[in-house]
């Protein structure tokens, strides 16, 4: 691994770093206020490949590397995190896809959702299965070249507005094993969903129940064999875990900067607030911690890439203190600010709404740490 980046990733860090400030900044104060899902916008991100980034060529992917994605994903997320994010749960169901379909789900599902002209949700949460994933209940029943299936996905990412759900079934009996992978497009026959959440933060993609009631879908719209639903899941979440983890990175430097600016600009007791080295000091701290979580992500990544058989474990260490680093940077730079940084005119408190759901999803940081420790004191 180096540490610099290359010159091809420094040109997709400009692009993304372009767009985001052309397409995403001037906008998102008003699609949080609004709750408005940013459908064009979106669309454009597409145009530049953003809708498939690690996705292979053959349907219109970009098939790039996971760091790849990470330099991409905090350059979107430094002018909105959330929607950067729905653009990570867009990449990972792709992905999987991709990954684990066979060429009639690829060649079916993959041209449109690299374009977004459809978009995609990943379907694992329940009511009663949180971090405990495994004991997921939502039901599906083979009934000839159908399965039927009943049960309820929770806090589900662009539920009732987008058009493919990955979703996490039980097949087969108690347990990961009796666990599925499924497609549900739609317009299926028994599929709806519940009201839009009222959220913290992440206002700029709906969040909704999607409930299954008899809703039959295809045996062909299984992804891989029964019962490696659970494995396709964990292996999807890697990969989210480090997007999310990217995302936290970019709203905690643009808060990062938006603080140092206002240091440089706002005076009190007859001086700068940059010349206060109480304020300096902790200016420093965000900032090495900023970087440090950086190199943590960056090298996960790596790991990914590489199909290194720990890579699993440090995703779960970069996304646990990423997401934890990136939060405590945006509510420092919120402190600098004052009062101002409790005001909707300032983007720092967007952010600081934005980024704390961050150390909850993809996995809460309390399961990051039981995955880390159960690697440290495997015998």
């Amino acid at each position: 691994m180096t540490f610099d980046l290359s010159e091809e990733q420094r040109a997709f860090q400009q692009t993304a770093r372009g767009f985001a400030a052309a397409e995403m900044a001037p906008h998102a104060a008003e699609w949080d206020e609004n709750g408005t899902f940013p459908v064009d916008a979106l669309r454009k991100a597409a145009a530049l490949g953003f809708a498939g980034i690690y996705v292979g060529e053959a349907f219109g992917g970009s098939a790039l590397a996971r760091r790849d994605a990470a330099v991409i994903f905090e350059e979107l997320a430094a002018a909105c995190p959330s929607t950067a994010a729905y653009i990570s749960i867009h990449n990972m169901a792709s992905w999987m896809i991709d990954r684990f379909g066979d060429a009639a789900q690829r060649r079916r599902w993959l041209p449109k959702l690299m374009t977004m002209a459809h978009f995609a949700s990943y379907c694992l949460t329940e009511p009663g299965a949180g971090s405990d994933a495994a004991a997921l209940a939502t039901r599906a029943v083979r009934d000839g070249d159908h399965y039927v299936l009943d049960g309820t996905k929770a806090f589900i990412s662009g539920g009732s507005v987008s058009d493919v759900y990955v979703c996490m079934v039980r097949t087969g009996g108690a347990g990961a094993d009796g666990i599925s992978c499924l497609v549900v497009e739609k317009g299926a026959p028994g599929l709806s969903f519940g009201k839009r959440e009222k959220k913290m933060g992440w206002n700029s993609q709906p969040t909704a129940a999607v409930i299954f009631e008899g809703c039959r879908v295809p045996v062909a719209n299984r992804i891989g064999k029964e019962g490696e639903g659970f494995r396709i899941a964990m292996k999807g979440l890697d990969g989210g875990r480090l997007n999310i983890a990217a995302c936290s990175l970019g709203g905690a430097r643009a808060c990062l900067e938006a603080a140092r600016a206002h240091m440089l600009e706002r005076r009190q007791f007859g001086q700068r607030l940059a010349d206060f080295q109480a304020l300096q000091f902790r200016l420093a701290d965000m900032a090495t911690e900023l970087e440090a979580a950086r190199l943590m992500v960056h090298r996960a990544a790596a790991k990914l890439d590489a199909g290194d058989a720990d890579a699993t474990v440090f995703c779960a260490m970069a996304k646990r203190f990423a997401t934890d680093t990136g939060f405590q940077v945006a509510n420092e730079a919120l402190q600098l600010h004052g009062g101002y940084g409790y005001i909707r005119d300032y983007p720092v408190e967007r952010i600081v709404r934005d980024l704390r759901v961050h150390q909850i999803l993809e996995g809460t940081n309390e399961v990051m740490r039981v995955i880390i420790a159960r690697a440290l004191l495997k015998e």
